[in-house]
């Protein structure tokens, strides 16, 4: 259970390899939440507040065919901080979020691709 909380958060949150951002401040806040969410710990509270953070950061400046994905990201995000590390909490979240942040992610992924030259999907 532990493996699947951890799968959702860090297929919501991490993200691989950076090449050049261009497209002024959405590319620009993407950049700095890529870089704050690699390696994230999930019992690392402070890390989850930079990423929370960081995600509402990119939800303002996000276009706005993608406001409504990363509303969904910071949704998470706030529910991933509330569960404080608790695995059964983190568990449970993943299970019932998964279909949500899977879609979302999608979306924020292929725009991250073809307008900030940002590749989420390569491996770290």
């Amino acid at each position: 259970m532990r493996k699947l909380a951890a799968l959702a958060a860090v297929a919501t949150m991490s993200v691989g390899t950076l090449t050049a951002c261009s497209g002024g401040d959405y590319c620009g806040d993407l950049k700095s939440y890529v870089e704050t969410s690699k390696g994230l710990d999930m019992k690392d509270s402070g890390a989850i507040d930079k990423v929370l953070d960081e995600s509402k950061k990119v939800k303002k400046s996000a276009p706005k065919d993608l406001k409504d994905d990363w509303q969904t990201v910071v949704d998470y995000a706030q529910k991933v901080k509330d569960a404080n590390g608790d695995t059964t909490k983190l568990s449970e979240l993943a299970k019932t979020e998964l279909p949500k942040i899977q879609a979302a992610q999608e979306a924020i992924t292929k725009q991250a691709k073809d307008s900030c030259k940002i590749d989420m999907n390569s491996g770290s």
